[in-house]
């Protein structure tokens, strides 16, 4: 009696998995798979799937809400990233484990993409304090001598878009005139950014722009003549030394600062403690690095993200526009 009920099971799962194929394989043959392109950041990922439309399949490789200087890929991410036509990232300056990587995949079959080459590149160290130019981490690894956060420039920004839509069209020459259409759009709305961040940031009765995270907005703050103080280095593992808070909270007083900033996927506690010491108000700024699960459902994108940051930023800075 148990052989017979037994070998019914056997049969029962045998015919499941052959439903199933057979099903996979309708699907597969109605839905048909485009490219994938993986992207690091969440800025290399609203770019490419606004330059790539529906030829291609962006993904983000980072998961929603996780900080990416923390990040280390699985075996899984690996996986995707050696199946995918393209693999677009910053730069090793930004995602130093992308170069372990992209040595052991085949280049014949993924296009790998710095986005950043060429881009000229600030020091690490310009607004965080001296006492972190020799920091160590909890690995020993040093700090590293460049800022990575170039996407918070957005004329770096557009050759950036440049060098995706490049790559887009040698890997599909079909979809060329689609992608120079859109990528062509998508520089004039990053070039109307950068305008209304120079006519937002251009009157106002405070240039001080004091931030209680890592050193993410140096780009930004360069480019439209902020004086911009950070509590720690460019990586958001780097704490703020008692000595950092105090030189802050000082700056705060003499410069009588009304906001300090905390930054998303960051603890807003060391913006909370100065702001506890001066009486500032803490308002956010988007580094953009990477968005809330939440966000990337709704199809947030960048230049939505720096508009908020515009708002912010001239509240905090009390301009006129």
């Amino acid at each position: 009696m148990f052989n017979r009920v037994l070998s019914i099971l056997v049969a029962v799962a045998v015919l499941g998995i052959l439903v199933t194929g057979c099903q996979g394989q309708k699907k597969t043959s109605a839905q048909p798979s485009r490219p994938i392109v993986i992207t690091t950041l969440f800025p290399l990922y609203d770019f490419a799937r606004t330059i790539a439309g529906d030829r291609m399949e962006v993904q983000l490789l980072l998961p929603p809400g996780v900080e990416p200087h923390h990040f280390e890929p699985k075996p899984d991410d690996l996986a995707r990233i050696h199946r995918a036509a393209l693999f677009v990232y910053i730069g090793p300056f930004m995602e130093p484990w992308a170069d372990k990587i992209i040595q052991g995949v085949d280049r014949t079959k993924v296009r790998v993409v710095p986005a950043a080459a060429g881009i000229t590149l600030l020091p690490a160290m310009a607004h965080s304090g001296k006492e972190q130019h020799h920091h160590d981490h909890d690995h020993n690894h040093q700090v590293e001598a460049y800022d990575p956060h170039v996407w918070l420039d957005f004329k770096a920004d557009q050759a950036m878009v440049a060098k995706i839509l490049e790559a887009l069209i040698a890997a599909d020459p079909a979809g060329a005139e689609q992608y120079r259409r859109r990528a062509a759009d998508l520089t004039e709305q990053l070039s109307a950014l950068d305008a209304r961040y120079k006519a937002g940031l251009a009157s106002c009765d405070s240039r001080v722009l004091l931030h209680g995270g890592h050193a993410a907005f140096g780009y930004l703050a360069n480019r439209y003549n902020l004086n911009y103080q950070a509590a720690a280095g460019v990586t958001a593992e780097l704490e703020a030394t008692p000595r950092r808070l105090a030189e802050l909270v000082q700056q705060v007083k003499q410069n009588k600062v009304k906001a300090i900033y905390s930054e998303e996927l960051v603890s807003p506690r060391v913006a909370r403690t100065i702001a506890g010491e001066t009486g500032a108000t803490v308002l956010k700024l988007h580094g953009a690095h990477n968005v809330a699960k939440e966000d990337l459902a709704q199809g947030v994108t960048f230049i939505k993200l720096m508009d908020e940051n515009l708002k912010n930023l001239q509240v905090g800075l009390s301009c006129k526009n």
